[in-house]
């Protein structure tokens, strides 16, 4: 594979060159989007140039059949249901399909868009990407799903399927074997949000619709939800968490190769002349055809031989029947007579010869038929108990591996608990530390164990208290917090943000507590201490903005506001006393429980803390 790092795909604003990693991009979880005609597609398939340029594979779902453009340069395999494509597939083609392209290094364009039948084109890329998968987890190598149309399989109002909930989980756990996805939608209103927060890296195309623009509220920010508008053709927004810039206005180049998905104009249409991988390469995606039709053909052969013994059973029924009667006829003559020896005679005593003949053939082809019916049967339940045990074996070598995947991260988290020292508060400094100790306290909470949520004083003269959290080596229990910030009408900020971004209540409370010692902070910082996505924490820092609860302070920098630290300050002070004072002042919880009423009556009224003070 080729030792290219970075591939280029555009210009910025500024007129600097955009470059991309290229581990980031195979790897990786990404997400394009923009409506019809806003240049989608052309940044998917100039990312797909840049990829075989350097030699790296790839394999596309076409659900539009738009990406045959591309072997006008590059030699790939287009396989599909139409004759126009390379080879045509069944499910039963599906791992064959994934050797070729992780193995033989193909690049693959899977076209689903001439199957009549919607559920053969689901179970073909469903076993497709089960495959890729399974076989990632042995090779670790980098390779990119791209799928067009990704809310067809996960949409965020309807159920997802077998194949949506595969993607899914392509997302959030292939990256750790090498398979990365790209997933490519005109709506992201209709994508389920699990997907696009967990996508690394995001490029928004010009959108239009109000709950596709407020989709790039929520994930960038309220301000470019109203510029993605504006955007020209072929300009983006793009979101990375690599870079210290999170959102840079790209101009991505035009493709080179041919534009199948153009819009059909009046000028002749011309076919460019295509490249295509060798015919050895596909030899055994043929022999599995062949097969299949050979296996086609017999079925078909044994059917058309069991429907002509069966038409033939009915007339030597029929006939047999006929014959019958004469027999009959003829005896209830011969007992009316009263010489029957004439009467045997002029019936020439052939018919009892011919009735035995005609049933002896019955009885050979009755035979033949259920001997073929037979040999069908059989090799239909010989087709289901093959089919059966493949997927048994699949099923239980992909739980093996996920069992031993599970325990392997279980012994490197409990390596990680044996060799954690003590923790520390902030990361400043030694002059900041002391600083942060003389000016505040702090809730500590190390171990998991408390002081009753872990407010603990960390010196100062004025009794003030401030909220200091522990270093990431410290453990405790978010679910004290949350449940002492419940009691005030912080908890019920925090729960509608947290509806609003798809993140915990923990997660929200845990920002607080970070904001709260070491704030302001930048997007990033936060995201790693609370050790989730950047692209998920910006989501949850825009809610809580619109709730109230922070303030920005600078360009995706956020703090506290002013009336969330004042409470919590009063909150981190009050169970400071209560801790540091043994049998309790009696006064001191009588007045608690007066301000605590106060401040209710208050809240059902809507006035804020410090409007009371007033």
């Amino acid at each position: 594979m080729s030792e290219q790092r970075e591939v280029l795909v555009g210009e910025t604003d500024d007129g600097t060159d955009l470059y991309l990693p290229v581990v980031e991009l195979l790897t990786g979880r990404g997400f394009v989007t923009g409506k019809s005609g806003s240049g989608k597609s052309n940044t998917a398939s100039v990312i797909a140039e840049e990829l075989l340029e350097a030699g790296f594979p790839l394999l596309i779902v076409d659900t539009d059949g738009e990406y045959y453009g591309l072997k006008e340069e590059y030699e790939m395999l287009h396989a599909g249901a139409d004759e126009e494509c390379d080879i045509q597939i069944g499910p039963e083609h599906a791992e064959q399909m994934a050797t070729l392209a992780l193995e033989e290094n193909v690049p693959v364009i899977l076209d689903v868009s001439g199957y009549l039948d919607e559920d053969e084109s689901d179970e073909l890329l469903r076993k497709i990407a089960r495959q890729l998968f399974v076989k990632e987890k042995k090779l670790k190598k980098p390779f990119l799903l791209v799928v067009e149309e990704v809310h067809e399989y996960i949409p965020e109002g309807g159920g997802v399927g077998e194949t949506g909930n595969l993607l899914i989980k392509i997302s959030k756990r292939g990256r750790k074997h090498g398979l990365g996805i790209l997933g490519i939608s005109q709506r992201p209103a209709d994508v389920k949000k699990d997907f696009i927060t967990q996508a690394n890296w995001l490029v928004w195309h010009r959108l239009t619709w109000d709950n596709d623009t407020k989709v790039v509220g929520r994930i960038i920010d309220t301000e470019y939800s109203e510029m993605v508008s504006d955007l020209d053709d072929g300009q983006a927004f793009v979101q990375t968490d690599w870079t210290d810039v999170d959102v840079r206005k790209v101009q991505f180049r035009r493709k080179r190769t041919f534009d199948a998905g153009a819009t059909p104009g009046l000028d002749d249409f011309e076919r460019p002349e295509l490249k295509s991988v060798s015919d050895a390469l596909v030899g055994d995606l043929q022999d599995i055809s062949e097969r299949k039709d050979r296996e086609q053909d017999r079925i078909h052969e044994l059917e058309a031989e069991l429907e002509k013994k069966e038409k033939r059973i009915e007339t030597l029924e029929d006939e047999l029947e006929s014959a019958r009667d004469v027999s009959s006829a003829a005896k209830q003559m011969a007992d009316a007579l009263s010489n029957p020896g004439t009467v045997q005679t002029q019936l020439g005593g052939g018919n009892d010869e011919e009735l035995r003949r005609l049933h002896e053939e019955v009885v050979d082809l009755e035979d033949e038929r259920d001997g073929l019916r037979a040999e069908l049967e059989a090799r239909e339940e010989r087709i289901d108990e093959l089919e059966g045990t493949l997927a048994a074996r699949t099923e239980t070598i992909e739980r093996l591996r996920e069992e031993a995947e599970r325990l392997r991260s279980r012994v490197q988290e409990l390596e990680a608990e044996t060799s954690v020292g003590p923790a520390e508060v902030g990361d400043g400094d030694a002059d900041a530390d002391a600083d942060a100790d003389a000016a505040s306290e702090a809730i500590v909470h190390a171990g998991g164990t408390p002081v009753e949520l872990g407010y603990v004083g960390t010196g100062g003269d004025g009794g003030q208290s401030a909220l200091v959290v522990a270093n990431d080596e410290t453990e405790y229990d978010m679910g004290d917090v949350v449940a002492l910030l419940e009691q005030t009408w912080i908890g019920g900020r925090l729960e509608q943000a947290s509806e609003g971004s798809r993140c915990t209540v923990e997660t929200a409370a845990h920002v607080l507590v970070v904001l709260a010692g070491e704030g302001p902070l930048e997007t990033e910082r936060i995201a790693t201490a609370v050790d989730r996505s950047t692209v998920a924490v910006q989501s949850l820092l825009s809610e809580l903005r619109t709730e109230a609860v922070l303030d920005r302070t600078g360009v995706r920098s956020y703090d506290l506001a002013d009336a969330v630290r004042s409470k919590l300050q009063a909150l981190a002070t009050a169970e400071g006393t209560e801790t540091e004072t043994d049998n309790g002042d009696r006064d001191g919880d009588n007045k608690r429980d007066e301000n605590e009423q106060t401040e209710a009556t208050g809240q059902e009224a809507g006035v804020w803390p410090e409007q009371r003070t007033q």
